[in-house]
This record gives structure tokens, sequence and C-alpha cells, in this order.
């Protein structure tokens, strides 16, 4: 006999687990006569995309129809005829869909558990899983050189990678994360001459840096310093303002002077040529990356004896396996090259290719009244991440970078995002959120409170509008944990603007307060609004925005 669908107690992380037990049992009975045997791994469960696909669907008609000698699509309807004859009291109604997908539309009683599953676990515990079962994740995100402001791109890395983390760590995953500074080099010792010129009003050096913030920081900077050192820490600075603006934050951040003054890259080297990875041809030194990949081999010393950027970036790389056992990192578009040969080095030093990973970003276009927005006003090159923050807010701007895939290249249009309207996203999930606050606001100003949570009968529950927002909240676990496996924040963003759409309708059609509404019904829609703003609240601080309770 088939167990049931859920107790009552269970928590909600549990139900895939007994529907796949369920499926099993059925799908065991349904093919005995036929001989065949189904490993558990056969049997896949998903949240199908659209509601009137049901709460869950499975494919194993499809996988295994060949196996059975069936067509898929009788060998589903013969899996749901076993499925309906079996005791599942929280199964609805079952069907066959396309070529043989079956469908689960859960009873309502599921649903109202989830009430209780939401409340009881609160912010802190609900939609929290150990799924990476303390394994520990190095992420670096952002990295732009310091030598000018951020640029939007820049932003797009910054709330990506701030958000996956918070993901990564509501997973169970030890995460953390780092921003590589490249404070040595050609391009900050032109950044440096560049401030120098600036001051002393000369012309700019061949390469160097225009714009009008060299200037407004080359009237800043003291004599008697450094320019090239003054000149990173104060590029820097304004990015980490720009950053932390936007609630982004980091638990390192690495400098590259100091990795090639410890003698890291020296140590990087010498395991390389231990290992046998090194030739030395045409005057330079190589890596013979092409071993594992690598369209060809890399060169690590130029023929003039001078390393190339690859030396310290594979020391740097090896370091940071000291703080995580998968190394993350989130590049820009220009940097898919990069990608084989720095795996291919990793691997020749003994790291497992499954230990690095590369998540490719595209880039960022503004618009405003129509137009592309090309230039900056202070860098005359590039559009500013602070130009964005300032036109929209910080909320705005980095729920806008967490709208779309970050492997998709972006638009962004200033003056919808400016907008107090619905066709502002941020906004009309942030207004859902105020709406939530005003409820209780009211409520209290009535000498309404909640009943305890054991008290209230959530079976009074029955209008859609409250079942679609139990069911939106249901799916929230599953949705963070996709979310970390896909590396896909975007994945909350969607999430949380269809929750939005589901509790204003449920404001709209369902009074709380209201003279005609009766106690319990009352109590139990007062609870309702709380499990809406605890899964606000949640997908909130995995985007990084703020919850604001007035609007």
């Amino acid at each position: 006999m088939a167990p049931k669908l859920r107790d009552s107690n269970a928590d909600l992380r549990e139900l895939k687990l007994v529907i796949t037990e369920v499926l099993a049992t059925a799908l065991a009975d349904a093919l005995s006569e036929l001989g065949i045997v189904v490993a558990s791994s056969e049997i896949h469960l998903e949240r199908p995309a659209h509601r009137e696909h049901g709460d869950w669907s499975s494919n194993v008609a499809l996988v295994i129809s060949k196996q059975a000698g069936r067509k898929p699509r009788d060998l589903a309807v013969d899996l749901v005829k076993v499925l309906e004859s079996m005791p599942a009291e929280q199964i609805q109604t079952l069907e066959v869909a396309g070529p043989g997908f079956v469908n689960f539309h859960l009873s309502n009683q599921w649903l109202h558990d989830v009430l209780t599953d939401v409340v009881s676990g609160g912010e802190s515990a609900y939609a929290r899983s150990e799924t990476g079962n303390g394994q520990s994740i190095n992420l670096e995100f952002v990295s732009a050189n310091p030598t000018g402001p951020l640029h939007a791109g820049g932003g797009r890395w910054g709330a990506y990678g701030d958000s996956l983390a918070r993901i990564f760590r509501r997973c169970g995953y030890e995460t953390f994360t780092e921003y590589y500074v490249n404070d040595r080099g050609l391009q900050t010792e032109l950044f440096g001459a560049s401030l120098l010129a600036r001051r002393d009003g000369a012309e700019l050096p061949e390469g160097g840096y225009a714009g009008e913030y060299v200037v407004e920081w080359a009237l800043e900077m003291p004599d008697n310093v450094d320019p090239v050192a003054w000149g990173c820490e104060r590029a820097l600075a304004d990015v980490q303002e720009s950053l932390a603006s936007m609630n982004v934050a980091f638990d390192h951040w690495a400098s590259e002077k100091a990795l090639v003054n410890s003698g890291a890259m020296e140590t990087a080297l010498e395991a390389l040529r231990e290992g046998g990875w090194v030739d030395d041809h045409e005057g330079a030194t190589w890596l013979r990356t092409s071993t594992f990949g690598d369209e060809k081999d890399r060169v690590l010393i130029k023929s003039d004896g001078e390393p190339t950027y690859f030396v310290p970036d594979i020391a740097y790389h090896t370091q940071k396996f000291d703080r995580g056992n998968l190394v993350i990192d989130v590049l820009g578009a220009d940097h898919h090259g990069y990608v084989p040969r720095m795996s291919a080095a990793l691997q020749m030093l003994g790291h497992e290719a499954s230990s690095y990973e590369a998540i490719i970003g595209q880039n960022v276009t503004l618009v405003r009244d129509g137009k592309e927005i090309n230039l900056s006003k202070r860098t005359g090159t590039m559009v500013e991440v602070r130009e964005l923050i300032e036109a929209v807010g910080p909320d705005v701007a980095r729920f806008a970078y967490l709208l779309q895939s970050i492997d998709t290249r972006q638009t962004i249009d200033i003056d919808v995002l400016s907008s107090q309207a619905n066709e502002n996203p941020v906004y009309y999930v942030q207004y859902a959120y105020a709406r939530i606050a005003s409820v209780g606001r009211e409520a209290e100003k009535r000498g309404v409170t909640r009943n305890p949570l054991s008290e209230i009968d959530p079976t009074l529950l029955t209008h859609e509008r409250e079942l679609e927002l139990l069911r939106a909240l249901s799916t929230l676990p599953d949705t963070i944990e996709i979310a970390a496996r896909d590396r896909a924040p975007h994945k909350i963003s969607t999430w949380i603007r269809e929750l939005a759409a589901v509790f204003h309708g449920f404001y709209h059609d369902c009074p709380v307060l209201r003279s005609d509404v009766e106690s319990d019904l009352q109590q139990a829609r007062l609870w309702l609004v709380e499990s809406a703003r605890i899964g606000f609240s949640i997908g909130l601080d995995l985007l990084g925005l703020t919850a604001p309770e007035e609007m």
C-alpha cells in the first residue's frame, strides 16, 4: 500500500521524498506483471512552470517507456489508474499531459499545512536547507581594476555575486566572498601617472586615463605621496562606497601587490615546474595548458623576464582553496578564454576539474528617454553604477540587476525604474510588503490581535486567492535550492514578483479586517498575512533588498 503523501506535522521539505516514494511504489505495482525493475533514481519530479499543470509533475513514463516496451502516454495512463486506486488523501486529482507527463493536483488539506510550516519556521528556518552539507565555497566577483569608478556592468556582478552568496548560505554552504584588487601592473601605473599629470597640468601619458574623475581626484591627491598607491586606494574607496550603497559586502579584499610580495608567485611556478608542466622556448616560459583542453599553451614568463598576469592569478587561485573547496569566479563577457587556462593550471596543481567553476556574465545597457546612454558624465568612456544608483535608488538598481539571468545581455530602462507604478518591478514587490505592514498597523489600531496559531482553523481558507498565496509560499524552498544549483538569483526575483502578484490579488479580494468578516476567518487570514510577510522577508533578504513598511 502506498503511504500517505504527507503527515500534517511533516516539514515541506519531506514532501518531494514522500511523493517519490508513492510514485515508486505505484510504479512497481503497475509494472510488476512485466517484470520490470525501476530504480528510484529514474523517477523525476518537478514543479510545473504553469499552475494549470498541477503542483507536481513526473516524466517517469517517458523515461522508462522504452524499457517497458510501451508508448509513454499509454504507460502514464496506466500509472494514473494505479495511483487513483491507492489511498493518498492529499492528492486531489491526477492527469496525463502531453506525451506522457503525470501531473499531480494536491488537495487543499496539504496547502493548509503550508501555513503552519511557514509560520512555525519563521524567517530564520523556513526554506532553509542543508543541501550544502557544510561544503565550503569561495566566491569571487566584481574584482574591477582600482583605476576608476565602478561601471554599470560591475554593479551587476556585485548584485549577482552577493545574492548568490546569500542563497548558498541559506542552503547550508559555508560561503566566503572576496574581491581581488589588481593594485599593481601597467594599468595602475598609467592611472597614477594620469593623476600626477592632471595635478601638475602636464599632458596625459600615452594610454592614460581621461575623464573628469581623474581631474577631481588629482586635486585631492596630496604632495609627496606615491600616485600609484594613492590612486589605487582612492579608486578602491569609491568602488567600495558604490557597492556598499547597494548592500554588497565582501569577506575579504585580496591585494595582488601583497600576494606578489609574499612570494606566492614563485611557489606556484616551482610547483608547476616540478610537475613537468612548464617548457622554455622562444625565449619565454610556457605552461602546457593545451594538455587539459585549452586552445593553446600560455606564456608564464615573457622574453623580457616579466611574468604575465596569468602567474599571479594562478597563485591567487591556489590560495583561494584555503578558503573554500569549490572556487567560483564571476567573470565579465570578455573572459571566455580565461576559463580553460585557469582550469588547466589548477588541475596541474592537483585540484579536481570540478573544484573550479567560472560564471560568465553579460554586459548592461542603460536607456533613458528611449535612448541608450553611451557615455558617463565623469569618465567620458563608460556609465558608472553610481549614476544608476543616483537616478533610481540602490534598492531599485540592485533589483533591476537581478531580474534576468546573468548570461543574458541586459537593458535597464531608467524611466521605468524611476516610476512609482506597477510597471516598476521593485515598487510592485515592495508595495506588497508595505500593504502587509499596513494590515498589521490597522489591526493594532482596531485592537485586533492574532490568537495563538494552535487555535486557528486553516481549513477556513478556501478562497482561490488564499490558496494561491499558500501555493506560492510552498514553492519557496524548492525555488531557493534550484537558484543555488543553477547559480541563478533571478529565480528568486521571479518568485517574489509572482508572490507580489498573488498577494495583491488576495488583498483586493479577501478583506481581513472588514466588519463583515467572521472572527475565525479573520484570524486565519491574519495568520496567512503573517506567512506572506515571512515569505517576502526571506525573498527580499536573499535579493539584498530592504523591506519598507510604508511607501
